[in-house]
């Protein structure tokens, strides 16, 4: 299979698991007039957990205090990212929210930067997010805070995710990660509403876990091989456009023309820090 994929020009390979990942979240949406943000993140995990443990024996004996706190704190960015874009999901449109959690790979990006380009970037995509709240319509302000939160943590996924790719070998620093966070998120999973577990619910958080985590992870593992870090994060940019287009197309979820410049001065900006960001930095994801 590894074989194969390497045969595909890496762009294309990138492009599937974004596509894979707006995918899987549009089913993920779909999923809450049944059962909850929360109980959805966690069948999520359950699963994309299951799916890493066939391929992925995690060393677990022997670890250093140091490496446990490392591969908890990922889990708990994991956990607490994939419940809070849930969240947000539930109160505003996908596109939205993705746009709005993108500022923290954005962020991550600039962060220490002394170019003064870079405070462009950073410009435009406040300009970006101050265009959500100057719609003629009343902003949901509890949901671009979930998706506020949701970027924090993904930024603090993305700084976690290269000390537990030096400690932990190939996929099981990520199967470790969703262990704990199927864990971290089952108490409030089952406790907070009324999940439904029919089969029709755990065959659609079965897909998600494929298309949201397992997916896009084995293909950018492969891709990554093969592509310069600063391509990788100008395509992964495309991101929140990706989102609006497969929430319009399975969901009816449309965005006003506010929300689509909001949403093009974000992307700008993150093509903009990508682009000026050292060749050797590499660029990393959920």
């Amino acid at each position: 299979m590894r074989t194969a994929l390497a045969r595909i020009d890496p762009v294309w390979l990138v492009l599937v698991g974004i596509a894979s990942v707006q995918l899987g979240a549009s089913f993920a949406k779909d999923l809450f007039a049944l059962s909850t943000p929360t109980a959805t993140a966690w069948l999520r995990l359950c699963f994309a957990s299951l799916i890493f443990l066939i391929f992925a024996r995690p060393r677990l004996r022997g670890r250093r205090p140091r490496e446990w706190t490392i591969v908890l704190g990922y889990g708990l960015a994991l956990a607490g990212m994939n419940w809070a874009i849930y969240a947000s999901f539930a109160r505003i449109p996908i596109g939205v929210a993705v746009t709005v959690e993108f500022l923290g790979p954005l962020a991550v990006a600039v962060a220490g930067s002394r170019r003064p380009r870079d405070l462009l970037w950073v410009g435009l995509a406040g300009l970006g997010v101050a265009l959500l709240g100057l719609q003629p319509v009343e902003a949901d302000w509890v949901g671009l805070g979930l998706a506020l939160l949701a970027g924090a943590l993904w930024a603090g996924y993305i700084l976690l995710a290269g000390p537990t790719g030096r400690h932990f070998e190939g996929v099981s620093g990520v199967t470790v990660a969703s262990l704990v966070g199927a864990v971290l998120l089952a108490g409030p999973a089952l406790a907070f509403g009324s999940p439904v577990f029919t089969p029709h619910v755990l065959g659609v958080a079965l897909a998600v876990g494929l298309l949201s985590s397992v997916i896009p992870y084995g293909l950018e593992m492969v891709a990554l091989r093969r592509m310069r870090p600063g391509l990788f994060g100008i395509l992964m940019s495309l991101e929140p456009a990706a989102a609006a287009l497969f929430a319009l197309v399975l969901l009816g979820e449309r965005l006003n023309v506010v929300e689509c410049v909001a949403m093009a001065c974000v992307i700008a900006a993150s093509v903009g820090a990508t682009r000026s960001r050292a060749p050797s930095e590499p660029t990393v994801r959920d």
